[in-house]
């Protein structure tokens, strides 16, 4: 029988490679001519990509399966400290961090269920309805400017672990050599997808428009005109998403037993 800290690292398994499959098809989405309508949608249109092929409906629920349970692993390791960040300023930080990269994936699960269901108009990207949404409010352009913010210090996250390649810590040494070259083009390139989308929102927050607003899949399609800058963002998107398949084997995941046992930590002293 699987105990609950197995189906823990079972769920972060699942949700990493559901994780690259996304990205690998985003990036080849971008790269070809026929695929650009779906990726202007982003990850919502690789997720619509994938319900259009033969089995997609299953392939669908898996993939709403996986992301969720991304989604749940992100929250337990925040709430449960399940990685040791700690209760300083920026093991706080790192968690809140992980909150927020649940949200998003738990979004995104709902999503491919819509799909699944073929509600397809209740799926599509909304990065610009969203945004319309919150300008209409009186704080809505400060909410759009911290959320910008928060991206670009995002992307120096990204742009940090390219650097100094610390995202190897927690992958196996069994790993392929080629591991850490594939980890660095790709948090690179997300950190400059996350810069660009970062400024969208806050020149959005700043000239109240939501037409400034750029999804992932729009940052990467807005560099055509640039054909080199291009074709290296989308290639960079697809190494991101095999770093992500890689990790999904070799991700070193500590056993959340003695964790889940004490409870929650976040916030404690």
């Amino acid at each position: 029988m699987v105990d609950k800290s197995e189906k823990v690292v079972w769920l972060a398994r699942l949700g990493y490679a559901t994780r690259g499959v996304v990205y690998v098809l985003l990036g080849c989405l971008a790269l070809t001519a026929s695929g650009r309508d779906e990726a202007q949608d982003g990850v919502t249109g690789s997720l619509e990509y994938l319900g259009s092929i033969p089995g997609g409906t299953a392939i669908l629920y898996v993939s709403a399966l996986g992301l969720l349970g991304y989604a749940l692993y992100k929250f337990i390791a925040a709430t449960y400290d399940l990685e040791s960040l700690g209760n300083d300023i920026k093991g706080i930080g790192q968690r809140v961090g992980y909150l927020a990269s649940g949200l998003i994936h738990a979004g995104l699960s709902w999503t491919a269920l819509q799909l699944a269901y073929g509600a397809k108009s209740e799926a599509e990207d909304r990065t610009h309805d969203l945004a319309t949404s919150a300008l209409t409010y009186d704080l809505g352009p400060v909410a759009i400017g911290v959320v910008g913010a928060a991206l670009i210090v995002g992307a120096a996250f990204q742009a940090k672990q390219a650097f100094d390649a610390s995202f190897m810590k927690h992958i196996s040494s069994r790993a392929p050599d080629a591991t850490c070259w594939i980890g660095r083009i790709g948090h690179a390139t997300r950190g400059v997808v996350f810069l660009l989308m970062g400024w969208s929102l806050l020149r959005s927050a700043w000239f109240a428009s939501s037409e400034e607003a750029r999804s992932l899949g729009q940052v990467l399609l807005d560099l055509r005109d640039n054909r080199p800058a291009f074709t290296i963002a989308a290639a960079g998107i697809v190494m991101f998403g095999l770093f992500s398949l890689i990790t999904a084997r070799y991700r070193i995941i500590p056993d959340p037993e003695a964790k889940l046992r004490a409870g929650p930590s976040l916030g404690k002293k």
